[in-house]
């Protein structure tokens, strides 16, 4: 089997990393190869992700890469977080995309809405040995995320839940959820509120794991309300104005999944790469024939323009201007691409690209979530759309 470490693709210049940065993206990308390659194919047949690599995602502080040192995080940038979810989904995207809910999405809703008490409540735990979940979508709540079925109602110090989530990523191992619910569904969207729940509260179960074509090592569950109860300070933000954090929070997240789909795109690369340069057909090496030479170089420019598209969002949402267009256009453009590259490995492996002896046919599995979760590629064209119309 190729390995993608004989052949390392790097960013070139124009992506514009500091020192600190690059040693920080270097660091990840050999704790992935040397920590998680040698698992990927067996985490992917069982549709379960090891527990000790997680624990070692703690460890080396990646999963509370933004959450500031006082509480036992990195204290470090957003564009970090983007750096370590593109190193790690080079080599599996299941693993990109728990980090990538833990920090862009959980970590970060936290840090902006919370209040100081549940900071020092959550964010030590999450940065030492808690993983989270987002919880906001519904059988009926997708595209539409605010169609919320379910509801909360408050009773004295306490608020009890009841409904179902679907899709929920990191559900299996999460110890906290971000959940969004309906506190007054006659006001409609404006009723939505977000709750901190923990695991062990009193009716809250997490329900059947998603048997998925891709992505199989990330866990992605159901979960069940039935009168769950939520103590009143598990509130986070405003009562009626969780819909204001799910939307700010969804469109950071998204420059997430647009490094995820650079990195498998990336990983998908040096894949054929490698095996361009092993594989033999009338007498010289497929990658001396022009024709796979073109297709090698399209891909690199392709994927190359798309990290330029995430690094640049990320940019400037740590540099606090304006950054949601930027974001559609990320997540947009990389998902697309991510899918072509991958297919376009698969091509070049030829008969062998489409069994399990070899790593592209399960990039390939994986890069077509990037196209529907946390927006569709629909959804990523109106917010682009949109934008335009107003100039």
């Amino acid at each position: 089997m190729p390995a993608s470490a004989e052949t390392e693709i790097h960013p070139g210049p124009l992506t514009h990393l500091t020192e600190e940065e690059r040693l920080f993206q270097s660091t990840v990308r050999r704790f992935a190869r040397e920590q998680i390659v040698p698992h990927v194919r067996e985490m992917d047949e069982a549709g379960v992700f090891r527990k000790d690599i997680i624990r070692q995602f703690f460890e080396i502080g990646l999963m509370g890469i933004e959450i500031p040192e006082e509480y036992g995080g990195q204290g470090g940038s957003f564009f970090q977080s983007v750096l370590a979810v593109e190193e790690l989904s080079a080599v599996d995207p299941s693993a990109g995309v728990i980090v990538d809910v833990q920090n862009t999405i959980v970590n970060n809703a936290i840090l902006r809405w919370a209040t100081a008490e549940q900071k020092h409540k959550y964010l030590p735990r999450l940065a030492a040995d808690t993983v989270a979940s987002y919880a906001l979508s519904e059988a009926g709540s997708g595209s539409d995320a605010f169609a919320l079925a379910t509801q909360a109602r408050e009773q004295g110090d306490h608020f009890l839940l009841n409904g179902r989530k679907l899709w929920i990523t990191n559900a299996a191992e999460s110890g906290l959820f971000l959940l969004f619910a309906n506190a007054n569904p006659a006001a409609g969207y404006r009723g939505i509120t977000a709750f901190l729940i923990e695991r062990e509260f009193p009716g809250f179960q997490v329900g059947k794991k998603e048997d998925k074509l891709g992505l199989r090592a990330s866990s992605t569950c159901e979960l069940i309300l039935d009168n769950c109860r939520v103590p009143r300070e598990n509130v986070m933000g405003e009562v009626g104005k969780g819909y204001k954090i799910a939307i700010e929070t969804l469109n950071e997240g998204r420059i997430a999944i647009g490094a995820q789909m650079i990195g498998l795109a990336r990983g998908a690369l040096e894949h054929a790469v490698a095996y361009a340069k092993q594989r033999k057909q009338f007498g010289r090496t497929i990658g001396e024939f022009q024709g796979v030479q073109f297709e090698l170089a399209k891909m690199a420019t392709e994927i190359e323009a798309a990290r330029l598209l995430v690094y640049n969002a990320a940019r400037l949402r740590d540099s606090g201007r304006p950054f949601v267009t930027e974001a559609a256009m990320a997540k947009f453009y990389s998902s697309e691409i991510a899918e072509k590259v991958a297919s376009k490995a698969i091509e070049i492996f030829g008969g062998v690209g489409i069994t399990k002896d070899y790593p592209v046919e399960k990039l390939y599995r994986d890069a077509k979530i990037g196209q529907i979760y946390e927006g569709t590629s629909n959804i990523q064209l109106v917010t682009i759309a949109k934008k335009l119309m107003e100039n």
